[in-house]
């Protein structure tokens, strides 16, 4: 049987990617977001994103959303490559 809590959630796969900011904020900063349909869809584009010139770290995770209440879980990490901002900082 269905959890009907379970059919009414959504899970989005993400990969984010970082590059160094400049000047007076030279922390990380989010360069491009990525969503896909699988987990390893976006394992792969976080992979992909790390080893282009420009791009300091990537993260791939994953997020549940709750349609009807519009709350988002914490992210679950899949990947983590490179620089990328603490847990805390996320």
């Amino acid at each position: 049987m269905t959890d009907p809590d379970e059919a009414t959630s959504k899970v989005h796969y993400i990969c984010q990617t970082y590059v160094n900011g400049t000047g007076k904020q030279a922390a990380l900063k989010v360069d491009k977001l990525f969503e896909y349909t699988s987990a390893s869809q976006a394992e792969e584009r976080a992979t992909r994103e790390y080893r282009s010139e420009n791009c300091v770290g990537a993260d791939a995770y994953m997020l549940t959303e709750d349609p009807a209440s519009g709350e988002v879980s914490t992210p679950t990490f899949l990947v983590r490559l490179g620089e990328v901002p603490e847990f805390d900082d996320f």
